[in-house]
């Protein structure tokens, strides 16, 4: 066996014993600097050789400072992966538990965002601080699945002494990383661990497959919003009368005309409503459609530039005249959009057409709930209505873009504002003024 490498198959064909002192031995020759009876496996070699510079000691533990309840929540809320949680759970959560394992779910930072599986394992782990809010980068618990996969970008199992420290020397672990289909950015890792008496080689391909049938869902729902895009697109396109394109927040084409079709605009990352000039396609007026953007290029553009309308000031109309029955409608130089709004969205976007300089979560959580610590629930809230109204909504305060009209239509009785609010900032300026009609 002199010179030649590990592989998770022949380890799988040893005996229990005999490959977990084969691996202990591999792992302190060569960490010595010696020659050991056979190669580590390249992955871990090189994971190794990464601890080493960074200087971890592998005496040292794995313990880190969790993250703090409404920063954990924060982060899950925010996470595309909380969209498929019932796909990783139901693909692996049963099995874990069933083969005395857990499941865990982290975000791009390595850090836990849920854990599932097996009681008896649930509590083990929590010796190795593999609990919520905790990170597993390599950087702090040194070779492990997680970390060692958000190092790499790719699928990895770790076994035994294969981990740089002793504290994991009795676990097992296999990791694949998640992807956004969109633009394949990393969302996270999906990991099956436990002790390490549960070891199987199949383990790492079973975890890779249903990271990639998650990933399958979040394209398909990305599908649908590209289609539920194209139908607002295709009546503002008819009227443009030029060249123009609608994309999606990621650059995906919903609906062109007088352009060659094309899969995908790229855009940069800081990307609003306005003049653009766009690498691909030149000077472009960009005015916000529900979920995307609606491109006019060229010469259409630049001659309409110096209109108001056609610098993108969009102009917004939020309204509340009807007991039931309320709606947000969006306008610019190519046309216009309208949607129905629930009676929260309805609340928030009403206190943040009050407030044009902006509104933190903390002040909308007092002026919808009366209460400031129920930020968590105003992001998810406010998570929601930026799906649709990112291109005339800002974030870090909450608020109405510069450069967009709002109006505001109430009801001839202030007292019809939105009647079933118990909001306290509808109730305080909402239903105590005597305005009516038309508010700008």
């Amino acid at each position: 066996m002199k010179n030649t490498r590990l592989d998770m198959g022949r380890l799988a064909a040893m005996d229990t014993v005999r490959a977990t002192r084969l691996l202990h031995r591999v792992r302190e020759e060569t960490l010595a600097g010696r020659t050991p009876p056979i190669a580590p496996r390249p992955v871990i070699d090189a994971s190794w050789q990464r601890m080493a510079r960074l200087g971890l000691h592998p005496d040292q533990g794995t313990s880190s400072v969790l993250l703090r309840r409404d920063e954990l929540e924060e982060r899950r809320r925010t996470t595309l992966l909380s969209e498929v949680m019932r796909t990783l759970t139901g693909g692996l959560a049963g099995i874990a538990d069933a083969s005395l394992q857990i499941m865990v779910v982290t975000d791009e930072h390595g850090r836990v965002l849920w854990r599932q599986g097996n009681a008896g394992v649930l509590r083990r782990a929590n010796g190795i601080c593999l609990e919520e809010g905790a990170a597993w980068t390599e950087h702090t618990t040194g070779t492990n699945a997680v970390g060692t996969a958000l190092a790499l970008g790719r699928a990895v199992q770790v076994h035994s002494a294969e981990h740089y420290l002793h504290t994991l020397h009795n676990w097992t672990c296999a990791a694949a990383p998640v992807r956004d289909p969109r633009d394949r950015r990393l969302l996270g890792i999906l990991d099956v661990s436990g002790p390490a008496s549960t070891f199987h080689p199949a383990m790492l391909a079973l975890v890779g497959s249903v990271a990639q049938l998650a990933e399958a869902e979040m394209r398909e729902r990305h599908r649908r919003s590209v289609e539920r895009l194209r139908a607002v697109a295709a009546p503002i396109l008819c009227r443009v009368g030029g060249r123009a394109v609608a994309v999606d927040a990621y650059g995906w084409t919903a609906a062109v005309t007088g352009l060659a079709p094309v899969d995908r605009v790229p855009l940069p990352k800081s990307f609003r409503a306005g003049r653009v000039w766009l690498p691909s396609l030149g000077t472009c007026a960009v005015e916000p459609l529900p979920g995307g953007w609606l491109l006019r290029v060229g010469e259409e553009a630049g001659a309409e530039a110096g209109a108001p309308d056609a610098e993108g000031v969009q102009r917004v109309v939020l309204d509340l005249s009807r007991p039931r029955r309320w709606t947000v409608a969006v306008s610019g130089p190519a046309g216009g959009w309208q949607q129905e709004l629930s009676p929260r969205h309805a609340e928030l976007l009403y206190v943040l057409a009050l407030h044009r300089d902006g509104r933190t979560a903390a002040e909308l959580a007092e002026d919808v709930f009366g209460d400031r610590t129920r930020t968590v629930t105003v992001r998810a809230e406010m998570s929601r209505v930026r799906r649709t109204l990112a291109g005339v909504l800002a974030h870090r305060p909450y608020r109405f873009r510069e450069e967009v009209a709002v109006e505001v239509l109430r009801p001839e009785r202030p007292g019809d504002l939105l009647p079933h609010s118990t909001a306290p900032a509808v109730r305080s300026t909402g239903r105590g003024t005597t305005a009516q009609g038309p508010d700008t």
